[in-house]
Order: structure tokens, then sequence, then C-alpha cells
């Protein structure tokens, strides 16, 4: 228990010490495990009987997914951003639609599609936060828990 604790209370001070940049890839890494998981669990159920407590995971997963999604989308600058953010709003735009369909068919190779996606816009985005280490702490909260 007191494990927990500590890996809770570490992952809650490195979001609430994390630059931008960073909490945009540490939001992006968590889309990518919460997709992840549920392929996975997408996976068992495809060999295995039906379960509908993992049907609920697989749902939670996604669902997690397009909250954290929705969260990129209301954090695009737009003045500043100029065509790459509203480049993003589509790109997030359709990737949310995509696991909605995705979720409500069950469809591993949608779901696999938009996971991949955002696993390299991690990548790039964690080259650009790692060159802009100097970036002062953000002072607005994210309003979405990646910590758990």
């Amino acid at each position: 228990m007191a494990y927990k604790n500590a890996s809770s209370t570490y992952k809650e001070t490195t979001i609430k010490t994390a630059g931008q940049g960073q909490l945009i890839v540490m939001l992006y890494e968590e889309a990518v495990k919460q997709l992840t998981k549920a392929i996975e669990l997408l996976e068992l159920n495809n060999l295995h009987k039906k379960d509908p407590g993992r049907i609920e995971q697989i749902n939670k997963a996604v669902m997690k997914t397009e909250e954290i999604l929705t969260e990129l989308m209301v954090s695009l600058d737009f003045e500043n951003g100029g065509e790459i953010s509203k480049n993003l709003f589509s790109l997030y735009t359709w990737f949310n639609r995509e696991l909605i369909e995705a979720n409500i068919s069950k469809d591993i190779d949608r779901i696999t599609t938009v996971k991949d996606m955002l696993s390299d816009l991690k990548n790039t985005w964690s080259k650009v936060a790692s060159q802009n280490t100097n970036e002062p702490a953000s002072r607005e909260a994210v309003g979405l828990n990646i910590a758990g």
C-alpha cells in the first residue's frame, strides 16, 4: 500500500512540475498505453469467450483515450499555433471518431491505426520537448488525471 501511495505521489509531482511539452508527451504516452491495453483485451476476448468484465475494461481504456484527445484539443493554441494547431485539431477529431466507431464494433485494426499514429506524434513531441528542456513548468493545471 505504501508503494502505491509513493508511486502515485511521484506521478502527481512529475505532472505538476512538467513543462508544457513534457505534459503533451505524457498525455500521448497515456493514450498509447490505454489503447495498447484495449487491443490486448480485445485480442483476449477474440480468443476466449466474451467476458462482460473485459468488455467494460476495453470500453474504459478507449474512453480514457478519448478524454485525453479532448484534453489535447482544448489545449491547442490557435492564435500562436496557426496551421499546425488546425491540423492537430482535425487529426484529434478524426482519432475520436475512429475510436468511437472502433469501440462500438470492437475493431482492433482501427484502434491499432490510431495507437500507431499517436505513438508517432508522441515520438515527435518527445524530440521537441527534449530540445526545449529549459521551458518553465506550466502554471495551468491539466484538467485530466493521467496519474492513475
